[in-house]
Formats: C-alpha cells, sequence, structure tokens
C-alpha cells in the first residue's frame, strides 16, 4: 500500500471512526443512565414507558435504524441529518438501550440497607440516588461497559454503507486501488485490534479510579505475570506445603 493511499484514505478514515465510537459513546451513556434510572423509579409508568424503550432498540436492527433515520424520517420530519449525525444517533440509540440493562442491573444490585439508610438519612429519591446508589452502582457499571464500547467500535463499520470514510470503508476504497485484499484487510484488524485495546485500558483505569472514590482499593499486580508467578510458587511449595520433592 503506498504512502499515498494511507495519507489520503485510511488514516482520514481512522480519525472518523474514533469520532463516530465517542460521539455515539456519549450518545449512549446519556441514554442508558437516562432509561436505566427510569427502569428503577418507583411510578409503574415510568418503568412501562423506559422498558418500552429498551425493549424496540435492543430489539430493531442497528443497520435498519441507521437507513430509516437516513432514508425514511426526512419524509417524515421534512428535514434530514447529514450521515455522520443519522450514524451517531442511531448507534448512541441503539447501544444506550444495552447500556440501560447495565445501570438497571447495577441499581438494583445496591443493598436494600443502602437505600433504607437513605430515607432514614429523609434523603429524596434524587438525593438517594445521587448520593447513594450511583457511587456504589457505577464501578459495578464499567467493566460491562468496557465490553459494549468495544461493540460500538465493532459497530461503527455499518456507517460505510451510508458512504462515510471510516476505517473499514478506507479499507474497501484501497482494496479496489491496489486489489491487495489481504494487506489491507490485515491492516485493519490491527488498527481495531489498537483502538479497542487503548479503549478497554482507559476504561480499567476508570475503574479503578471509581472504586477508589467508595474506598475499594483494587489488588495491585493482578496480571499475567502475577499469575504465572502465584502458579510458580505453588509448585515450589508442593500440594501438602511440604516442597516438590526430588
Amino acid at each position: 500500500m503506498t504512502a499515498g493511499l494511507w495519507e489520503h484514505w485510511v488514516i482520514p478514515g481512522i480519525w472518523i471512526t474514533i469520532q463516530l465510537t465517542i460521539y455515539s459513546a456519549a450518545l449512549a451513556t446519556v441514554v442508558a443512565f437516562g432509561i436505566g434510572m427510569a427502569r428503577t423509579h418507583r411510578l409503574r409508568t415510568v418503568r412501562f414507558l423506559a422498558g418500552f424503550y429498551t425493549e424496540v432498540f435492543r430489539g430493531t436492527s442497528s443497520l435498519v435504524l441507521m437507513f430509516w433515520i437516513f432514508f425514511v424520517l426526512p419524509q417524515l420530519a421534512g428535514w434530514a441529518l447529514v450521515p455522520m449525525w443519522a450514524a451517531v444517533l442511531a448507534l448512541g440509540l441503539s447501544y444506550g438501550a444495552y447500556g440501560a440493562e447495565i445501570v438497571r442491573g447495577a441499581l438494583n444490585a445496591v443493598a436494600p440497607a443502602q437505600r433504607e439508610a437513605g430515607v432514614a438519612l429523609s434523603f429524596t429519591p434524587w438525593q438517594r440516588m445521587r448520593l447513594i446508589l450511583l457511587p456504589q452502582a457505577v464501578p459495578e457499571m464499567i467493566p460491562p461497559f468496557s465490553n459494549l464500547l468495544v461493540e460500538l467500535l465493532k459497530g461503527t463499520a455499518l456507517v460505510s454503507l451510508l458512504g462515510i470514510g471510516d476505517v473499514s470503508f478506507a479499507a474497501y476504497l484501497v482494496r479496489l486501488a491496489t486489489t491487495e485484499s489481504a494487506q489491507i484487510y490485515s491492516i485493519t484488524l490491527v488498527i481495531y485490534f489498537v483502538i479497542a485495546f487503548v479503549l478497554t485500558r482507559g476504561m480499567r483505569a476508570l475503574e479503578r479510579k471509581a472504586k477508589a472514590g467508595i474506598g475499594q482499593r483494587p489488588e495491585k499486580g493482578v496480571g499475567i505475570m502475577r499469575r504465572l508467578s502465584t502458579r510458580q510458587t505453588a509448585k515450589e511449595v508442593g500440594p501438602l506445603g511440604g516442597g516438590v520433592s526430588s
């Protein structure tokens, strides 16, 4: 692949993919917290409407929704979105529905005694949510949110069907220009992996910070090297703690 193709197609495509991921993730986060908290509301009507939204958007194809927003919505509303924002809206609404279930599950996992303590302190429902429930639930949300963020990153490849020049669309154009399928698509796989790796590392750092905020200090050094050293120590000690016989 020549330097010109890399400079004019692939690098701009990487930037567009990153933008799509950031904007869609921001919208999905707002939707997830809004709908997820509504799923735990004391009013049945609010819970029903939030549940209806979740079921509809979880059961709808993100690709079809993207096409509907871009092609059908202009006919109904009389105005159109540019492809970039149509894609962001479709991805944000779809993945926000999945995120809402994460928020709902984490909030319901908080011990009932914590809710009762807020009532005993005469906290309003919003104060209980903001001061008691969310600080304890957010650290539990981050790992599944990390997985959902990676899925969102991979889901951005759908926008190429709207002609948006993301990295997958750039790879397709390079393949047409060079007929080198193996090279360009191998590079594309690496690009997605690197972006996903950076995102997951950032989410892990956010998880550590969130846990530290409520006094849960994560164990340090728990990685592959720590696991290997632990296994080696276990082998040296032996099954009964008397060491390895010679």
